[in-house]
């Protein structure tokens, strides 16, 4: 099972473009047939958390603080997904 989560983008938009408006997916581990949970990087709770940045599925980096429903989807972040079968999480 891959655990995915959607994580809003924190910055200056005037300077990063788009991105900054959107939600991103952040792919936070996974659990393969037969073992334990691998991560795959610092979840979007640490980020939250501790500052930590995360690192989105389309690339993006940054330290998530703001609610993301409030952000529609990143439209990569949800194509890369959705074309590995993963059930992608309502933005």
């Amino acid at each position: 099972m891959t655990d995915l989560t959607v994580a809003p983008v924190r910055g200056d938009p005037a300077l990063d473009g788009d991105h900054e408006r959107l939600a991103h997916i952040v792919l936070e581990g996974f659990k393969p047939e037969e073992g334990e949970f691998v991560s795959t990087g610092p979840s979007v709770v640490e980020g939250l958390v501790t500052g930590t940045a995360v690192r989105a599925l389309c690339g993006k980096v940054w330290v998530p603080d703001r609610d993301p429903k409030k952000y529609p989807l990143c439209a990569t972040c949800k194509e890369i997904a959705e074309s590995q079968g993963w059930k992608v999480p309502a933005s």
